[in-house]
């Protein structure tokens, strides 16, 4: 066969090598003579060269897919890898030992590292890749007598997404120990081990790696099937080394549990974060997160706390205690609506921080600091992705306000919590989220102020159309004020309503207060303003500030309870600071001269604690005629 003569050429070869080697060394050897020899030897040789990658390709025969068809685990069905023995059935030639003498030919001509260069790439790409990336892929190795062994991929069904450790190493070796071995072993073992190992990490251990703490004593056996199969290599000669990068992963778990962990919870909370924060939930002083149930502190820790609490005061010791006991919702968060992933997000922290306890110390500070950085992040994303959102929606600003006091308020208790059950230097007080408490409550109190500007400017913006409220006889002039105070009351009764149930009582009454108070404020300095009232303006006027002393209240809707919120409605003087001024206004603009001096009372009176005497001064000019009886009046006021 031509397989033969290939490898009695090869013996020639050596031969002739060798001949000339010797010439040279032969100092009365013809120089002529020993170029034709050398010639003739090289033109033997790359002939050699040119033959042996004929048998090569007749002894290892791939069949591919298309580049454009590696899209799935489908594709690869088309891979098959039939290692040939280029002997006929029945010809008493050993196969493996003519591949083998193939082989180190190559060798010898300086060929085979290109050869198993471009096998193993070829391998790597199309069977050991795919045997490692996808579980419903596995091998099977075939025998045709008189042909070798056939390799082919097939499909299984399975609902795994990733293949496990030991699945992805008995596929592999299943593969491996099909190749000849030395030479080809230890050379293709050289090119492809660390890109295989690179693809097993990735692909598999990075997936194997578990999710919870509870499961890592569990991994001791990944680690061992990572040992045998490393030992297996070694003893099939693809490896060599002693310690591997695939091996140090899979030992080194707790930190990539750690790792991956906080990858996965900082996912997580990113997405609560970006996620709708309209969506709410009621919370009230009863409302606790679930803590989860954390280990019993060592025993010794135990007796000394009672000893401690047990241990009567000494004479020294200065009592402490006050007749007045706070209450049992002292320091409690008063009821309101929060975002539902807001509550998530702290569950969330919650479940990252009880996994710190009982894990290593590398990795309870990784996971400590992840819940950290997930406040951090919130501080620095919310605030940016919903901005315009939060500038525009009044009842979102509401919502992002309570979301931050509810994040604060946790933040002050949640190092105190796990403290004792973290490793050092955490349990000795750098276990802490109190520094980041003023920062949330500023969050809070930022956004929510700014939405009270808006509403302050938009109110302001419509108090403007009312053409300062002068000249009221004219029906225009007059319509246009009217209409501008409705429009006002519209706007307070609309936030009344939106911020209702979801405000704190406390907050909703100060926020409508405020911003009523910015209302009748500029509706009483323009009124201070106008030089000249006459009957009918005045009678138009107090109509205007009746509207309001009769509707302003009525805005104070914190409960969704009506009977509930009178108690509020009629609070109103302490939330809005100018209502007895409004309401003295509106006493005087239908007052006549000896009613508002009466009201004054020589600077005791009602009208008195709530404007100056050039106010009234002014306001007694532009009402009534200059007579005797209002210069009289006006000496009065003083």
């Amino acid at each position: 066969p031509h397989c033969v003569t290939v490898l009695i050429n090869w013996t020639c070869s050596l031969q002739t090598r060798s001949c000339v080697d010797s010439l040279k060394a032969w100092k009365g050897c013809e120089l002529q003579l020993l170029r034709a020899l050398s010639s003739e030897h090289t033109v033997q040789r790359e002939n050699l060269i040119y033959h042996l990658g004929d048998e090569w390709k007749k002894l290892v025969v791939w069949k591919l897919p298309t580049s454009k068809e590696l899209s799935a685990a489908e594709s690869f069905l088309k891979t098959e890898l039939r290692l040939c023995s280029g002997m006929q059935a029945g010809d008493g030639s050993d196969p493996p030992s003519l591949l083998a003498s193939v082989l180190q030919a190559l060798a010898i001509q300086g060929q085979l590292n290109h050869k198993i260069k471009l096998f193993g790439q070829v391998l790597l790409k199309y069977m050991l890749k795919p045997l490692i990336s996808y579980s419903s892929l596995h091998v099977e190795v075939g025998e045709q007598p008189g042909q070798g062994a056939v390799l082919t991929l097939q499909l299984e069904e399975t609902s795994a997404e990733h293949t496990s450790p030991s699945q992805v190493y008995t596929r592999l070796l299943a593969v491996l120990r099909v190749l000849p071995e030395t030479p080809v072993s230890i050379v293709l073992g050289d090119m492809i081990w660390e890109e295989m190992s690179d693809c097993i990490i990735r692909e598999c251990l990075l997936y194997s790696i578990p999710s919870n703490s509870s499961q890592l004593s569990k991994y001791s056996m990944v680690i061992k099937e990572t040992e045998e199969f490393e030992k297996t290599l070694k003893e099939l000669k693809y490896l060599t080394m002693d310690s591997t990068d695939l091996l140090q992963y899979a030992r080194n778990v707790n930190s990539h549990f750690a790792s991956k962990k906080c990858q996965d919870v900082i996912v997580a909370a990113r997405n609560l974060m970006t996620s709708e924060i309209h969506n709410t939930v009621k919370i009230s002083p009863e409302s606790k997160l679930s803590l989860p149930r954390l280990p019993s502190l060592d025993s010794k820790d135990n007796a000394k706390q009672e000893a401690d609490r047990k241990r009567p005061p000494s004479a020294d010791t200065p009592a402490l205690e006050n007749e007045k006991q706070l209450g049992q919702r002292t320091l409690c968060l008063p009821v309101c609506r929060i975002s539902e992933s807001v509550q998530q997000l702290m569950e969330l922290t919650l479940a990252t921080l009880s996994e710190t306890v009982g894990s290593s110390s590398q990795c309870a500070i990784q996971l400590f600091y992840t819940v950290r950085n997930i406040f951090q992040l919130f501080y620095d994303v919310v605030p940016t992705y919903h901005k315009e959102n939060l500038l525009k929606f009044p009842h979102l600003a509401a919502i992002h306000h309570n979301n931050c006091m509810f994040i604060a308020h946790h933040l002050l208790t949640l190092g105190h919590q796990f403290r004792p059950h973290l490793p050092q230097p955490l349990s000795d007080g750098a276990a802490t989220f109190v520094d980041l408490v003023p920062s949330f409550r500023r969050l809070g109190t930022e956004c929510f102020l700014a939405q009270m500007n808006a509403q302050k400017a938009e109110m302001l913006e419509r108090l403007s159309t009312a053409r300062n409220f002068a000249n009221l006889d004219d029906d225009e002039n007059y319509s246009a004020a009217s209409k501008a105070v409705r429009q006002v009351i519209h706007q307070l009764k609309r936030l009344g309503k939106v911020w209702q149930d979801v405000l704190p009582v406390n907050i909703y009454c100060k926020a409508m207060g405020s911003l009523l108070n910015t209302a009748i404020s500029e509706i009483i300095t323009k009124i201070l303003m106008l030089e000249d009232i006459s009957t009918e303006d005045g009678d138009h006027l107090h109509t205007l500030c009746q509207t309001i002393i009769d509707e302003g209240p009525l805005v104070f809707l914190p409960l969704p309870d009506e009977n509930k919120n009178r108690k509020y409605q009629e609070e109103v003087p302490i939330y809005v600071k100018k209502w007895m001024s409004f309401k003295e206004l509106a006493i005087v603009l239908q007052a006549n001269l000896q009613e508002i001096v009466d009201r004054w009372a020589d600077g005791k009176g009602p009208l008195a604690l709530e404007f100056t005497s050039n106010e009234v001064k002014n306001l007694i000019r532009a009402l009534f005629q200059n007579t005797e009886r209002r210069a009289v009046a006006l000496t009065k006021i003083k």
